[in-house]
């Protein structure tokens, strides 16, 4: 199995049928699984939870087209992350410098809650992934479900390494991950997550980046 699913894969029935059903509904929309977007050379990776609906499944490019990727992109650009102006459709030219996202599910699942056998059944693409990226020397997981899909395709104990926003983990070698809560709109319009909650793990990120010793 490679690191990313083909356009139409089969693998997880109720995420096919939502598919389906997505491009009957709207035909110009990507309606498949959205592939990892940025530099396969990173030392970061960022895993996200699945694509949102009017977001990443209608553009194709994760963190695309809704309001967490309007946060996200931001804070990557203020850190360094990526270059270019983020103008929210994958045609914009924006570029990720040593940084690479990708989705615990590559598919958009009904309610954006996909359930644990679909979170088991795309994991082998993340191990793949993870294989496939020889300068990785941190992940930052957003939200609590990309926290332990992380940890599961590490072959870590998620009870060592319990959940927390902005907590630092090293739960294989050298790899280090960074947590953050997820930068949706529920969580900012909660006050759960603030703008500047999201930028201090990233600001941790770089310093931990800029403070590592060159290969």
């Amino acid at each position: 199995m490679g690191s990313e699913p083909s356009r139409d894969c089969p693998l997880c029935p109720r995420l096919v049928a939502f598919r389906d059903a997505a491009r009957e509904r709207e035909p110009g929309w990507h309606n498949a699984p959205v592939p990892s977007f940025g530099d396969r050379r990173a030392r970061l990776l960022i895993v996200g939870l699945a694509p949102g609906l009017r977001g990443a499944n209608r553009t194709g490019r994760p963190f695309t087209g809704d309001y967490a990727g309007d946060l996200l992109y931001a804070t990557l650009i203020e850190f360094g992350f990526a270059a270019g102006h983020y103008q929210a459709r994958p045609d914009d030219g924006l570029t990720l410098v040593d940084c690479l996202l990708t989705n615990a599910v590559r598919c958009v699942p009904p309610e954006n809650k996909p359930t644990p056998q679909e979170m088991t059944t795309c994991r082998p693409f993340l191990q793949t992934l993870l294989r496939e990226l020889p300068n990785l020397r941190t992940i930052v997981a957003l939200g609590r479900i990309a926290h332990d899909t992380t940890l599961s395709t590490l072959g870590a104990r998620r009870a060592a390494f319990p959940f927390g926003h902005n907590v630092r983990h090293q739960p294989t070698g050298g790899l280090v991950l960074f947590d953050s809560f997820h930068c949706s709109r529920y969580n900012t319009n909660t006050g759960k997550l603030t703008p500047e909650m999201f930028r201090a793990v990233f600001r941790d990120v770089r310093a931990f980046l800029d403070a590592a010793p060159a290969e």
